[in-house]
C-alpha cells in the first residue's frame, strides 16, 4: 500500500526572479536568472541534474511548445525535460513530477522551473482563448474578474454575510498583503495601500474593485530536489522536506448540477484533506505555521481559509478581520505579498510560493522572516470557481 512522500524528498536549492514589467527581458533571460539562483543555492553543477520538469501556460507568448525551450537555455545534459501545463497550477505541477520522480528512485536530483512572460501580450488581464465550438461546453465563459465575483455571491449568500462586511474583510486581504509585498525586493508591487483605497477603488467585477484582483506580471521560479541523504552527502544540514504533495481536478460535479453551491471550492477541500493525511496534520490551524495561497482575487483568498479547513465554516471573514493571517497572526498568509503583489505569471506562480515557504523555513527571509516556522502550505488553485485544477503542498524542516 502507498504511503506518500513525507520527508522522502529535500528542497536542495530554490531560485525566483525579479518578478513584474520585465520589458528588458524575455522569458529565457527570466529562466536563466531564477536557475543561477537555484543551481548556487543548491551548490551542484548542471551535468549533475539527471531530469526536469518545465511548466508554462501560454506557450505562444512564452517560449514556444515542448520541453527544448528548457534543455537549449540553461544548456542541460541531452537529459528528459518534460513540458507541463496545467492552468494556473502549472508550477506545482512541475515541482510534483521532480518531486515524484525523486521519491520514487527514478533519479537522484530533478528540476522544476516555470517561466511566464505575459507583459508582452498587451492585454490587461490573462490573455482569453478564442471562442471555440467546445468552448460553451466546458463552461470557460465570461472574464476571470466576472466568474470570482459570483464566488463572492455565493459565499455571502450561503453565510448571511452583510455586503459591507465582506468587503471589509476582502480590503484587509489586499492591504494586509500589500503591507507584506513592501517589503519584498522580488514583488512587482511595492507600496503599501489603505482600506479606505480598497474599499473605494473602481469597480472590476461587482463586488470586486481594482485591489482585490492580482495583476499580471513577467517572472520565473525554479525548485532542484533530491533524497535527504545525497543533500546530507553534499554537506546540506536543516534539510527543507517536502511532506505532502496533493492534486485534485474538477470531474465536471460543479458545472454539471446543483449540489455545488458556488460558494467554495471543492477540489481544494479534497487536496487539502488528501495532503493532511499525507503529512500527518490532524490540526492545521495549530499546525500549519504559514501560508501562500493562490489570491487571484482577495475573495479566493478568503475563501480557501476554509477550504484548506484552518478556519471553520463561515468563519473566515472574523479571522481575517482579527489579523489571525496578518504577519503577526496565528497562520501568517501571503507574508511575501502573494499573487497580489508578485503579479501571476502563471507557469511560474507555484514555485514562487514554495520559495518563500522554503526561504522562510531556511530563516533567510530578511524582513519578512518569521519566528521560528515548522511547517509551510502551498495552495495553487487553476482554472475558474466551477472547473479547476487545485494543488496543495506543505513542506517543512525534516522531522516536523
Amino acid at each position: 500500500m502507498a504511503t506518500g512522500i513525507k520527508d522522502k524528498v529535500a528542497v536542495l536549492g530554490m531560485g525566483c526572479s525579479k518578478f513584474g514589467e520585465r520589458w528588458e527581458s524575455g522569458a529565457e533571460e527570466l529562466m536563466v536568472e531564477a536557475y543561477i539562483e537555484a543551481l548556487q543555492d543548491a551548490g551542484i553543477e548542471t551535468d549533475q541534474i539527471e531530469a526536469a520538469w518545465f511548466s508554462t501556460h501560454v506557450d505562444e507568448q512564452s517560449v514556444g511548445k515542448g520541453g527544448t525551450p528548457l534543455s537549449t537555455t540553461l544548456r542541460l545534459p541531452n537529459i528528459p525535460v518534460t513540458r507541463v501545463e496545467n492552468f494556473c497550477a502549472s508550477g506545482s505541477d512541475a515541482f510534483r513530477g521532480a518531486v515524484y520522480a525523486v521519491a520514487a528512485g527514478a533519479c537522484d536530483i530533478a528540476l522544476a522551473l516555470g517561466v511566464e512572460k505575459l507583459k508582452d501580450t498587451g492585454y490587461g488581464g490573462l490573455p482569453a482563448g478564442s471562442r471555440g465550438t467546445l468552448q460553451p461546453q466546458i463552461g470557460f465563459n465570461g472574464s476571470a474578474p466576472g466568474n470570482f465575483a459570483q464566488l463572492a455571491s455565493a459565499y455571502r449568500a450561503k453565510h448571511g454575510v452583510n455586503k459591507d462586511d465582506l468587503k471589509r474583510a476582502m480590503a484587509h486581504v489586499s492591504v494586509k498583503s500589500h503591507a507584506n509585498g513592501s517589503i519584498n525586493p522580488k514583488a512587482h508591487l511595492r507600496k503599501k495601500i489603505t482600506e479606505d483605497q480598497a474599499i473605494n477603488a473602481p469597480i472590476i467585477a461587482e463586488p470586486l474593485g481594482l485591489f482585490d484582483c492580482c495583476g499580471v506580471s513577467d517572472g520565473a521560479a525554479a525548485a532542484i530536489v533530491t533524497t535527504p541523504e545525497i543533500a546530507r552527502s553534499l554537506g546540506k544540514s536543516d534539510l527543507v522536506t517536502v511532506k505532502a504533495l496533493q492534486l485534485s481536478l474538477s470531474n465536471g460535479l460543479e458545472a454539471s448540477h446543483n449540489s455545488w453551491d458556488g460558494s467554495y471550492f471543492h477540489t481544494a477541500r479534497i487536496a487539502a484533506k488528501k495532503a493532511y493525511e499525507e503529512a500527518g496534520v490532524t490540526k492545521p490551524r495549530e499546525r500549519i505555521s504559514m501560508m501562500e495561497v493562490h489570491d487571484c482575487f482577495s475573495i479566493t483568498e478568503l475563501v480557501t481559509m476554509e477550504d484548506l479547513f484552518i478556519s471553520p465554516e463561515g468563519g473566515a471573514v472574523t479571522d481575517v478581520m482579527d489579523g489571525f493571517y496578518d504577519a503577526d497572526g496565528g497562520v501568517p498568509c501571503q507574508i511575501d505579498g502573494g499573487l497580489k503583489c508578485f503579479g501571476h505569471p502563471i507557469g511560474a506562480s507555484g514555485l514562487r510560493m514554495l520559495y518563500e515557504m522554503y526561504l522562510q523555513l531556511q530563516g533567510r527571509a530578511g524582513e519578512r522572516q518569521l519566528s521560528d516556522p515548522k511547517l509551510g502550505l502551498t495552495h495553487n488553485l487553476g482554472g475558474a470557481p466551477f472547473s479547476n485544477v487545485c494543488s496543495v503542498c506543505i513542506v517543512g524542516a525534516e522531522g516536523a
